[in-house]
């Protein structure tokens, strides 16, 4: 309580620092799992885009030059009106990008598709094994049923 200068006493109010709040939703907002799980996710990506450019710069765009004579196309230029027009450069990085899809494609995409595929049919045989419910319950009335003295 602090007086106002007309004898009155008033109650001073602190206003809520929104700076406080938001600097709070913001680590919670950074701590939560899907967060650290997207963090790891994108280093890893990043980490994985350095192998996929290197089997397709260091690899396989050398077996594309094997019919052209060299890895890149960049020499093809057209000139109009003394602009160069770098149709080339396109290409190898057209060439590069469908070589980087049929990577990942064979070397991530299908191997998942197995494996999952694979542990898919493994747990409809584990379903398919086990009795349900209902036929537990049928074999426990009928055991009972049998035990009876006649």
């Amino acid at each position: 309580m602090v007086p106002d200068g007309c004898g009155r006493s008033v109650t001073l109010r602190i206003p809520h620092r929104k700076a406080d709040t938001v600097v709070q939703e913001f680590r919670d907002f950074i701590a939560k799992g899907n967060m650290i799980d997207i963090a790891v996710g994108f280093i890893m990506g990043v980490a994985f885009t350095a192998i996929v450019n290197s089997l397709v710069n260091d690899v396989l765009m050398p077996i594309v030059a094997i019919p052209f004579g060299e890895p890149s196309f960049d020499s093809i230029v057209w000139t109009v009106n003394e602009s160069e027009v770098l149709v080339g450069a396109f290409i190898t990085q057209v060439v590069a990008f469908v070589l980087v899809a049929v990577t990942v494609f064979l070397f991530i995409v299908k191997p998942y598709n197995v494996y999952r595929s694979r542990r898919e049919e493994a747990e409809a045989v584990e379903e398919d094994a086990a009795p349900s419910e209902v036929d537990l319950l049928a074999d426990i009335r009928d055991a009972l049923a049998g035990s009876k003295p006649d």
